[in-house]
């Protein structure tokens, strides 16, 4: 049976692969497994048949047979878990690994968000001149740990694993900002991710709905 995921009808960001769906397809194509695509609406994502797999009203969602999983952290373990690709074989690497997914998800986006709702929905407040430094630093301060982790290596713990899908996927939150530029062996980290054949065949999927009409 194949795999099916959700993606918004028509993503907000006009196809640049921030959406979330864009993790789950890059997993998806470095596993090599098929998949299909089920477009949702905003209205289409509070309905009750969406709500029942997402009770959040969000996406992604992943259905395969009987099994159905929200969550782009959730998604994307359970892939590296059932096919080769996405986690070392080694114990402890593995272990690793899993952690760095956590990290990217837990440690590093949080502060991404914040800055992405300060600079976009908060701008017309009259706090907002005063707070958009504060939230810029708390990314620093999490960017400045990672980059002193990563150094000169090509990823975060050996071999491209899980752990880089996700921290890849949130780093490239901030590439409008232009504080990833400010850091460039996490600019080149990003770079080498979306050089994978597996991003660039995600990311044509999913550009190819949302590219603006010509």
């Amino acid at each position: 049976m194949t795999i099916t995921i959700t993606a918004f009808e028509r993503s907000p960001d006009g196809g640049k692969g921030l959406a979330r769906d864009t993790r789950v397809r890059w997993a998806l194509e470095e596993v090599g497994q098929p998949y299909e695509v089920r477009f949702v609406s905003f209205a289409g994502m509070k309905a009750p048949e969406h709500l029942a797999i997402h009770p959040f009203g969000q996406i992604p969602t992943y259905e395969d047979g009987s099994l159905s999983l929200f969550e782009t952290g959730s998604i994307v373990f359970h892939l590296a878990e059932q096919h080769a690709g996405l986690l070392p074989k080694g114990r402890n690497a593995r272990a690793r690994a899993i952690t760095w997914m956590f990290a990217a998800l837990n440690t590093v986006e949080p502060p991404i968000l914040e800055l992405t709702t300060a600079r976009i929905f908060e701008a017309d407040k009259p706090w907002s001149e005063a707070r958009l430094p504060l939230v810029k630093d708390r990314v620093r301060a999490r960017l400045d740990s990672l980059s002193a982790h990563l150094g000169v290596a090509d990823w975060l713990d050996g071999a491209f694993s899980a752990g880089d899908l996700l921290m890849v996927s949130v780093l490239l939150r901030l590439r409008m900002s232009g504080i990833l530029d400010e850091y460039q062996n996490l600019a080149a980290y990003v770079a080498r991710g979306e050089a994978r054949p597996a991003y660039i065949r995600a990311f044509a999927a999913q550009f190819a709905v949302n590219a603006p009409a010509k």
